[in-house]
């Protein structure tokens, strides 16, 4: 009876009106002030943690931009001495070939080669491809273009009947590697920076057409659709494409007759 005497008169726990009238009782605020010791302490050891670990991971990122930087550019220096080394390479194969019939049909053979597989520089019509990351691709890696994008691009442009591409300035040969470092996309190993420049020298009458139409054509069409990736083609009267530095000569043997 006692019992259900004090439920009558005290139906409400005394917290309960202490927290109605915006206090709290001792027991909780001692609770909620170890709690706050705790969070504070953590947040004071992480930011302790992180300035002290600043200056390493700064001058750790700075030295790997710094070899990266070097790396490439001793690699454009290997690039131009393969470069005139081909020259020099063409020369001597001219003076040794001779001026008969049969070395005119070698040379005229290698000379119709020489672009087809990336060896040397070639100028004509083409069409122009420039692809880039949606505007949402900071929020949504989806959006981002990526190897195999460009990959497909590259493929399509050769079923439609292109005779030389180059990406961003670097030559594709049948040796070429398209392929993702990290979050850049890499030819032959150079990463590429955006926008990505497609250039492919062809016939301005059927390349285009023939792009749109094919499978890769499809697989952009849907990109710029549905991930609003930026993607324009357009024909243009002369495009440079540079050789392909890469293409080195693996295997040489005497001609039999």
């Amino acid at each position: 009876m006692d019992l259900l005497n004090q439920i009558i008169r005290q139906p409400m726990d005394p917290d309960y009106a202490f927290a109605a009238l915006g206090n709290e009782s001792p027991q909780g605020r001692w609770k909620l002030g170890v709690l706050a010791m705790i969070i504070g302490a953590l947040f004071a050891v992480a930011a302790l943690q992180t300035t002290r670990a600043a200056p390493a991971l700064q001058s750790e990122r700075s030295e790997l931009i710094s070899r990266v930087q070097t790396a490439e550019r001793e690699q454009d220096e290997l690039r131009g001495r393969v470069t005139s080394l081909t020259e020099d390479i063409a020369t001597l194969r001219t003076a040794a070939l001779g001026d008969d019939d049969a070395a005119r049909l070698v040379e005229v053979q290698i000379s119709t080669l020489d672009p087809v597989v990336g060896n040397t520089a070639v100028t004509g019509p083409g069409v122009l491809i420039v692809v880039d990351d949606s505007p949402s691709a900071a929020a949504d890696a989806r959006d981002r273009v990526l190897d195999i994008d460009l990959q497909v691009l590259a493929n399509g442009l050769w079923e439609g009947g292109a005779e030389a591409i180059s990406i961003n300035g670097h030559r594709l040969s049948n040796l070429t590697a398209i392929r993702s470092a990290g979050d850049a996309i890499t030819v032959d190993y150079r990463s590429l920076t955006r926008p990505y420049r497609v250039e492919a020298i062809g016939d301005v009458r059927t390349l285009q057409a023939r792009f749109v139409e094919s499978s890769a054509g499809a697989w952009w069409n849907d990109l710029a659709q549905n991930r609003r990736m930026r993607y324009e083609i357009s024909d243009v009267k002369q495009l440079d494409l540079a050789a392909d530095p890469g293409i080195v000569l693996r295997r040489a043997g005497r001609a039999t007759s």
